[in-house]
C-alpha cells in the first residue's frame, strides 16, 4: 500500500488549489442513485455477486459434509475459478470493442450463466465436479462487471456531469451489500432451509434479473447532455429558442 501511494504521488500528484476550483462539480450521489439506469446497473452488480458472497462462507462445510472433501480440496476450491474470470474479462473486452451496443446483452448473458451455475453446485458429488459451476460463476461475474462498469461511466457522461467518483462509489456499495449479507444471510438460510435451497434461490434471482437489463438496450443511442455551465460558457445561442433559454439561465 505504501509503494502504491508513493507511485500515485509520483504519477498523479495533487493539483493546485486553483486548478481544483476550476474542476466541474459532480452530481450528488443521492441523485445518481435515483437515476433508473444507474439503479438497474447497481442492482445487477449486487445480484451477480450474491452467489460468490454467499458460497464463500458456506461451501467449505457443505463439501466436508456431502463429499468428505479434505482440507487441501476445500482450500483450493476457488483457485481454478481465477482463470475463467480472467478469460471472461478478456472475452468481454474483445466483444465490446466490436459490438459496443451489446454491453447490456453481455451482462444479461453473464447473469444467466451465473444462475445456471449456481443451480448446478448442489448436484456436484466430488471436488472435480464442484470446480465446474464455480468456474461458471466467476466467468459470469467477469462478463457482468466488465460490461456494466463502463456503462456506468457512459451514463454519467450522457445524463449527468462527467465526474465519476460518486457513480463508482455506488458500484462499490453494490458489491459491499452482497458481501456484507453473505456471512449473515447465507448461513441463516443454510441452517433453516438447506444448502440446496440457497443455491436455487441465488440462481433464480440471477435468472430473473437478467431480462431487467433489457432496460439498458438503448443506452448506447443516448446523446450527451450539456450541463448549464457548458451551455453558458462554451455554446452561443443558435436560434430564438436558445437565446430565450440562455437569458432565462442568466436571470
Amino acid at each position: 500500500c505504501l509503494l502504491d501511494g508513493l507511485l500515485l504521488l509520483a504519477l498523479a500528484p495533487p493539483g493546485a488549489a486553483g486548478a481544483r476550483a476550476n474542476m466541474p462539480v459532480g452530481t450528488p450521489i443521492h441523485r445518481l442513485m435515483v437515476d433508473p439506469y444507474i439503479a438497474v446497473v447497481a442492482g445487477a452488480l449486487a445480484t451477480c455477486n450474491i452467489p460468490l458472497a454467499f458460497l464463500e462462507p458456506t461451501i467449505a462445510n457443505w463439501m466436508e459434509e456431502s463429499m468428505g472433501a479434505s482440507e487441501w480440496e476445500v482450500g483450493l476450491t476457488w483457485l481454478p475459478a481465477f482463470f475463467p474470470h480472467v478469460l471472461g474479462v478478456y472475452v468481454t473486452v474483445r466483444l465490446a470493442a466490436v459490438y459496443p451496443h451489446l454491453q447490456w446483452f453481455y451482462g444479461a448473458l453473464g447473469m444467466a450463466i451465473i444462475g445456471a451455475s449456481s443451480c448446478l453446485v448442489p448436484a456436484c458429488r466430488n471436488f472435480g465436479q464442484v470446480i465446474v459451476p464455480l468456474c461458471g460463476i466467476c466467468f459470469g461475474i467477469a462478463l457482468v462487471d466488465t460490461a456494466l462498469l463502463p456503462t456506468l461511466a457512459f451514463l454519467v457522461d450522457v445524463r449527468h456531469v462527467s465526474v465519476y467518483g460518486s457513480v463508482y462509489a455506488i458500484a462499490d456499495i453494490s458489491y459491499c451489500v452482497a458481501y456484507a449479507l453473505g456471512p449473515i444471510v447465507a448461513s441463516q438460510i443454510v441452517h433453516t432451509m438447506g444448502f440446496v435451497q440457497l443455491n436455487l434461490g441465488m440462481g433464480l434471482a440471477n435468472m430473473l434479473y437478467a431480462p431487467v437489463l433489457l432496460f439498458l438496450r438503448n443506452v448506447c443511442q443516448m446523446k450527451p447532455s450539456h450541463s448549464e455551465r457548458n451551455i453558458l460558457l462554451e455554446e452561443g445561442p443558435k436560434g430564438l429558442y436558445d437565446t430565450i433559454k440562455m437569458e432565462e439561465r442568466k436571470g
